[in-house]
């Protein structure tokens, strides 16, 4: 019963330790960059590694071409999107790897879509 209870003090340890580094992944991630772009780069979109968009250039050849930016616009954000997912998940097992929280793993692979 001690032992059990040594166990459960020490997660609770580590889940507070946890706590700590998410926030420093949290602003790590605010001043990290992706870029996404599509149509050979005639557009590009900057985010954040939080996801949040920061800048969208599209070439001037491209202007008065509508249904193109329609179309490749969606695809440049899916490609940012992804890559800030990427780098977010790769902060955040850099951080709990060394951490034995059971059931973390498995929490990881289904934010990153490696899991049912």
């Amino acid at each position: 019963m001690f032992k059990e209870l040594g166990n459960m003090a020490s997660m609770l340890r580590q889940a507070q330790q946890m706590g700590g580094k998410m926030q420093e992944i949290a602003a790590q991630l605010k001043s990290k960059r992706v870029t996404g772009s599509a149509g050979g780069g005639m557009i590009e979109v900057e985010a954040n590694g939080q996801g949040e968009v920061l800048k969208v250039k599209i070439d001037p050849a491209l202007a008065g071409d509508l249904e193109m930016i329609e179309d490749l616009l969606p695809a440049a954000l899916n490609q940012v999107a992804a890559k800030a997912k990427e780098l977010h998940v790769e902060m955040m097992q850099s951080v709990t790897g060394d951490l034995n929280l059971p059931g973390l793993d498995e929490a990881i692979s289904k934010f990153t879509g490696g899991g049912a």
